[in-house]
C-alpha cells in the first residue's frame, strides 16, 4: 500500500509497536550501563542517517558514559533515553526500548565517523554517523496562542521584508512545517519555500500540525483530533498575525491536504490570497478509492467501499479487516468523518480571495484534473501547472522509482519556476 504512506502516513520504522523479532545482541538481557576500555572520542553527539531503501532516515545519539538518548528529528521523537549502552575500546552497542519495540545499535568508531548496523523488530539497517554540528535556526520562534495550549511556530523574516506574509500548511499525515513526514525521510519542500519566499522579501509563518513534533502535546489522543482543529489553528495565527505591526497582508498557502484546510479558513477571514498547491479537486473518499483500487484485491476494496461510505454517512466502523488497519482504526474514525464531510469544490467556491492553483504533471497522488476541477468551481482562480513537478514540489525526469526516491532526498531543489510564480502573484 505504498501510495498510502504518502497520503495517510501511518506505522513506520521507529514508531512504537509490539515486536518479539527484534534482533539480539550481546547487551540483550543486561539491565545497567557497563564501560569497558571506553576510547573517549565515542562521548559527544553524533548524526547520520538509517540507511532505509528509498527512504533515509536521520538519527541524533547523544553518548555519555554511563547513559544517552536518541533524537529522530523527522518523527518528533527528542532525546529519548537509552535502556542500556556498552563500551569496549571503540566499539558502542545500545539498547532502546521504545513502549515495548526493542531497538539494538551497534558501531564502531573509525577514523572520525561511527559505522554500525540499528535493528528493529527484525530489520537491520546501515548507519554512518558524524559529529554533531548544531543547525543554525533561520527563523524566529513564535508560541501562538490556541485551544488547548500554545502552538510553537516558525516565523522566516526576510532582511528586506515588504509588509507580505505567507502562512504555510503542510500536507496530510504526520508532517512538520518543513514539509517531512514522520518516518518518511525529508525532502524540505515547506522548508525550501519558506527560505525562497524569504530571498524575495516574503515572510512567512510555518508549523508542526498539532500532535507533531513540537506541536506533539496538543494532542493528547489520535481519537480528539478533527479536521476543524487544523482549520482553527489556521485562524489562531491569522489572528496573532494581524496583530503584528511588520505585516500588513496575510496569504494563505496549503499543500496537498493542507489547501483544503486554507480553503475553509480563507473563507472565514479577510485575507490577501489563497495558493493552493496539488491540492486535490474531489472529495477525500474518491481519491483514496483511486488509490486503493491500484493495490488491494476484490474483497478488501470492497471492504474499504463500504468503511468510507459509513464513515461519509458520520457512522463509525465497527469491525475493521486486519489489512486496513492502518487506514480506519478506530482512533482515526473521528479524523476521517470530520474531513469526508467537505468537498473540496464547494468548499474553494466560497473564497473571496485572490486564488493561485498551483499543480505539477509528475504527481502521482494529486492530478491536472482534481486542479482543473478547483478552477471550474471557482472562475476567478488563476491555475499554472509544472510539466515536471510531483507532490513534494520536486522536477522529476525518470520513473516512478525516481519519483518516490525524491522524497526524501532533501538535496532536491524546488521545482523549476514554483517561487517566481508564488511571489509574482503575491506581489
Amino acid at each position: 500500500m505504498r501510495k498510502i504512506a504518502f497520503s495517510l502516513a501511518t506505522v513506520l520504522l521507529l514508531t512504537a509497536c509490539n515486536s518479539e523479532n527484534a534482533s539480539k545482541l550481546p547487551i540483550e538481557g543486561q539491565t545497567k550501563q557497563e564501560v569497558v576500555n571506553m576510547n573517549e572520542a565515542l562521548i559527544g553527539k553524533w548524526q547520520g542517517m538509517i540507511d532505509i531503501p528509498q527512504s533515509p532516515l536521520e538519527i541524533i545519539l547523544n553518548l555519555e558514559k554511563n547513559s544517552g538518548n536518541i533524537s529522530v528529528p523527522a518523527q518528533g521523537l527528542s532525546e529519548f533515553p537509552f535502556e542500556l549502552i556498552v563500551y569496549n575500546d571503540s566499539d558502542v552497542e545500545i539498547k532502546i526500548n521504545l513502549a515495548g519495540s526493542i531497538i539494538n545499535i551497534t558501531g564502531t568508531l573509525k577514523d572520525d565517523q561511527l559505522e554500525g548496523m540499528f535493528t528493529q523488530n527484525g530489520q537491520s539497517f546501515p548507519i554512518t554517523l558524524k559529529p554533531y554540528t548544531e543547525a543554525a535556526v533561520t527563523y524566529e520562534k513564535l508560541d501562538i496562542p490556541v485551544a488547548d495550549g500554545e502552538l510553537k511556530a516558525a516565523l522566516q523574516m526576510p532582511e528586506r521584508p515588504t509588509g507580505e506574509l505567507v502562512i504555510i500548511h503542510a500536507g496530510s499525515g504526520p508532517t512538520n512545517k518543513d514539509g517531512n513526514t514522520i518516518g518518511g525521510g525529508a525532502n524540505n519542500g515547506l522548508k525550501m519555500i519558506a527560505e525562497s519566499l524569504a530571498e524575495q522579501g516574503i515572510a512567512s509563518i510555518r508549523f508542526d500540525k498539532r500532535g507533531i513534533g513540537e506541536n506533539t502535546a496538543l494532542i493528547t489522543r489520535e481519537e480528539n483530533l478533527t479536521f476543524n482543529m487544523y482549520v482553527q489553528d489556521v485562524i489562531a495565527i491569522i489572528d496573532y498575525a494581524e496583530k503584528d505591526k511588520r505585516f500588513n497582508e496575510i496569504h494563505l498557502l496549503g499543500h496537498s491536504e493542507g489547501a483544503l484546510i486554507m480553503t475553509i479558513a480563507a473563507q472565514q477571514n479577510e485575507v490577501d490570497s489563497l495558493i493552493s498547491i496539488a491540492g486535490a479537486g474531489r472529495p477525500v473518499d474518491e481519491i483514496l478509492m483511486e488509490q486503493l483500487t491500484e493495490m488491494l484485491p476484490p474483497d478488501l476494496l470492497q471492504e474499504s467501499e463500504k468503511a468510507l461510505r459509513k464513515l461519509k454517512a458520520g457512522e463509525k466502523v465497527e469491525n475493521v479487516p486486519a489489512e486496513l488497519q492502518s487506514l480506519f482504526r478506530p482512533s482515526v474514525q473521528p479524523y476521517m468523518i470530520s474531513w469526508l464531510k467537505y468537498d473540496p469544490q464547494q468548499e474553494i467556491k466560497n473564497v473571496k480571495a485572490p486564488i493561485l492553483i498551483l499543480q505539477g504533471k509528475k504527481d502521482i497522488q494529486v492530478t491536472e484534473a482534481d486542479a482543473k476541477n478547483l478552477q471550474a468551481a471557482n472562475g476567478k482562480a488563476v491555475i499554472h501547472y509544472f510539466d515536471k513537478m510531483n507532490h513534494v514540489l520536486k522536477d522529476i525526469e525518470g520513473n516512478r522509482e525516481q519519483n518516490i526516491a525524491s522524497y526524501s532526498d532533501p538535496k532536491l531543489p524546488l521545482a523549476t519556476g514554483l517561487i517566481d510564480e508564488i511571489a509574482s502573484f503575491i506581489k
